[in-house]
């Protein structure tokens, strides 16, 4: 961060003594300084400050200045042309100076879904998916990765996290339950927090990068792991299951949430009122503010003028808004419809006012009106080997060792012969998964500076071993062993959803002849959920559940070949069947429970 920043992760607690009158004093100076500029800014101003415009909607960087935005954001495939970490600190300055050059000068907030690393730009780091993090159980790895997120962010400018992902994962069939931390509300609580400490400090202040809980709330639960679908229960298990990561995340300070797509009950999140306003800010206390999902008040009906009204008065404070003029539901409609409501009586000054006193205390608190800027010399930590090490660290920890008969793992790095099969083994697209510089992902050499699995075990074994790759298996020559890597293509939400989660019937094939080899058999599986294994499981001597692991292949190689041990458990239990798809409606015992794994 910059020079003198993030200390306050390894201070630990400041709620006593000088420090804490020291934090105390900041934000009420926070507190009193969005009330004073609240009261000079004009109606326009304000609204403003309420729209979130997405960076290739605003064709013209002067809207920024024109209409007085709060906040730019880039989407999963927003981004400049030549998605350099120079060019996006470049724009996203352009983007600044628009908004210096307004009458009351204030600064934009510049979000981006860093949801395992700054995912979005060339070079960066990528850390293995939430899954896989909740793997390690250890909030204060997760801690590190994210601050390592946050560091990488602020060398391109960006000062606005769209996470930590704190849903509670309970139906694997969800195409976005690689961002949940696991099924437990009491790990996805912890970690969920550790998160949010990552970004922020212990505190939000000049060293943050703002975090962002989502999506409040019931994600994960939906029938049928439907992406945007419907929570179906009643309000005492709603609130045991779903609300407590929240909690956690507030209690540690976290300074936005974004409201989720999902609906509880039928009512959609964005427009309900008692969950946003009711439950969330009063009953819970939060202080920040809330910000919608993408277009998604555009759901609410088919009118868009009363989606506005709707939404604003459930509670939402920032409005996430991708169309750009001469486009259907734009910020220059969403701004001149709340003009009009306003004028009209349908919306409070008081609910206007509530909005962007809550984003301007954000603002204040962290020291964008002293310091809008970034300093370039923080762009050269991108992708530092420092920054690799600790995602490296995040893989060891992550992997859970489902079997290992007759002691197949460690494999000795003096072995004499080696094959490696599967696509995946050499792919970094497959090895990171979706949200890796493209929204959906994509098989390939998605972004420099990353190590595949392959080009680690060569780095691995020694000077005698050979290491033969197939990506179809070819001819399996005598090997002494055989390391097969299988699993998912990359995706993301809704492209995601899936309803049959058994192991794809090529990869089946694979690990079968793999088996007729007469070697020890070792399948490693990138997946972002557990998958029904079938017959995959007996036919491997020994089975590792590796997530969706990020740029660091190397943390794998330590594990297979001694250098570290397999410490990962899993964060949700693993189906036998399809019938256990849902954890809700699990018939028998998993194939694995939760919090199962081995070591050596």
């Amino acid at each position: 961060m910059r020079p003198a920043s993030r200390h306050l992760i390894q201070i630990g607690c400041l709620a006593t003594g000088i420090f804490g009158f020291a934090i105390l004093n900041a934000q009420a100076d926070a507190v009193s300084q969005a009330d004073e500029l609240l009261a000079r800014m004009t109606l326009d101003e304000k609204i403003g400050q309420m729209v979130q415009a997405d960076m290739n909607a605003l064709k013209d960087k002067g809207d920024v200045k024109k209409y007085f935005l709060g906040s730019v954001l880039s989407g999963g495939n927003s981004d400049p042309a030549d998605n350099r970490p120079e060019t996006w600190l470049k724009a996203v300055n352009e983007f600044q100076a628009q908004a210096l050059q307004t009458r009351l000068k204030i600064p934009i907030l510049y979000g981006v879904d860093a949801v395992h690393g700054h995912n979005n730009i060339l070079g960066a780091v990528i850390f293995p998916h939430h899954v896989g993090l909740g793997a390690t159980h250890d909030p204060k790895l997760i801690a590190a990765a994210e601050h390592v997120t946050a560091q990488e962010m602020e060398g391109t400018g960006i000062r606005w996290a769209f996470a930590p992902c704190v849903a509670v994962s309970e139906d694997i069939r969800w195409g976005r339950s690689y961002e949940s931390f696991g099924q437990s509300t009491e790990l996805v609580s912890e970690l969920g927090a550790a998160g949010v400490r990552g970004f922020q400090g212990d505190v939000l202040g000049p060293d943050s990068v703002l975090a962002c809980a989502k999506h409040f709330a019931g994600d994960g639960g939906t029938e049928n792991g439907k992406d945007q679908g419907n929570v179906v229960c009643d309000e005492a298990t709603f609130r045991k299951l779903y609300l407590p990561p929240y909690a956690a995340a507030i209690k540690a300070g976290v300074g936005s949430i974004m409201v989720s797509y999902s609906s509880w009950n039928g009512v959609k999140m964005h427009g309900n009122k008692y969950l946003l306003t009711d439950v969330l800010k009063k009953e819970m206390g939060f202080q920040g503010f809330l910000v919608s999902d993408w277009a998604a008040i555009d759901q609410l009906s088919p009118d868009y003028k009363k989606d506005v009204e709707t939404s604003v008065n459930a509670g939402l404070d920032m409005i996430m808004i991708p169309a750009g003029p001469g486009d259907k539901n734009n910020y220059v409609e969403f701004i001149n419809d709340l003009k009009e409501l306003v004028a009209d009586g349908k919306v409070s000054q008081a609910r206007i006012d509530d909005a962007v006193r809550r984003i301007l205390r954000v603002k204040f608190q962290m020291g964008l009106f002293e310091n809008p800027w970034t300093d370039p010399s923080l762009t050269a930590a991108i992708g530092s080997p420092e920054h690799r090490q600790v995602a490296r660290d995040c893989v060891r920890e992550s992997l859970v060792l489902l079997k290992n008969s007759n002691h197949t793992l460690p494999l000795a790095k003096n072995i004499k012969h080696l094959a490696v099969v599967g696509k995946a083994a050499d792919d970094l697209g497959i090895q990171c998964g979706g949200w890796t510089i493209d929204w959906q992902g994509e098989p390939g050499n998605v972004t420099p500076g990353g190590t595949t699995l392959l080009a680690a075990i060569k780095k691995t074994v020694g000077p005698d071993t050979e290491v033969n790759f197939s990506p179809d298996g070819g001819d399996l020559k005598n090997p002494d062993a055989v390391i097969v890597v299988v699993g998912e293509l990359p995706y993301a939400e809704m492209k995601g959803d899936r309803q049959d989660l058994h192991l794809a019937s090529e990869d089946q094939a694979l690990i079968a002849k793999a088996k007729q080899s007469g070697a020890p058999v070792i399948t490693l599986l990138y997946s972002g959920r557990p998958l029904i294994l079938d017959a995959a499981l007996e036919n491997s001597d020994a089975f590792v559940a590796a997530w969706l692991p990020g740029t660091e292949g190397e943390g794998i190689a330590d594990v297979l070949f001694g250098d570290a041990k397999p410490v990962g458990k899993l964060p949700r239990l693993w189906p036998r069947n399809d019938q256990q798809l849902s954890d809700l409606h699990a018939v028998g015992q998993p194939l694995f429970p939760l919090g199962y794994g081995l070591t050596y």
